[in-house]
């Protein structure tokens, strides 16, 4: 098979036409354009593979700023007016011994205006999320409560809460501060 161009039917020992070459093909052009097309190629894969992770990069980090950002409004919802609300305890303290001493010296304006702005308080607090603890007659529970005395009672089993000194307060389910209380101990 010697002389013999397969690819193009005809045999070496032919003349070449100028007719009968491709255009853009001759002897050197054909290995100069598959260099280029081979760089070409090359160059576009380099491109592609980037932009592959520059977009799988890009993924990711929104990825963690939608995370990180569902966190930080979810804790804000629930904890932003945690100092607030711990300066509100102390008003409804106030209120409720303006309450007492209301009862003691009859002054039924002063002692219904009390009453008002407590229950107002206690509204405004429920709006917050701040929940009253007031476990009077309740089993006596180390987290939520702090136990002032323990007195001995035949009327009540023991660890039960009798009096609350001061009422307890939570904010969206954590502890604010723990409810005071007498709690009752088996007797000796």
């Amino acid at each position: 098979m010697d002389g013999l161009d397969v690819s193009r039917g005809k045999f070496l020992g032919d003349t070449v036409n100028e007719n009968d070459q491709e255009p853009g093909r001759g002897p050197g052009n054909e290995a100069a354009g598959i260099a280029v097309a081979d760089d070409a190629l090359a160059q576009a894969e380099a491109r592609a593979e980037e932009n592959r992770n520059n977009y799988l990069r890009a993924v990711a980090e929104l990825d963690n700023f939608r995370k990180r950002s569902e966190r930080e409004i979810d804790n804000a919802r629930k904890f932003a007016i945690e100092r607030f609300a711990g300066e509100l305890v102390t008003v409804g303290d106030a209120l409720e011994a303006g309450i007492g001493a209301g009862a003691t010296n009859p002054g039924p304006a002063l002692l219904e205006g009390a009453k008002a702005t407590l229950r107002q308080l206690y509204k405004a607090f429920e709006k917050a999320g701040i929940k009253i603890i007031d476990p009077a007659g309740q089993p006596f529970d180390p987290a939520w409560h702090e136990a002032m005395v323990a007195t001995q009672s035949l009327e009540h089993p023991a660890n039960t809460v009798l009096n609350v000194i001061q009422k307890g307060y939570s904010l969206n389910g954590r502890l604010l501060r723990p409810a005071r209380v007498i709690v009752s101990k088996a007797p000796a």
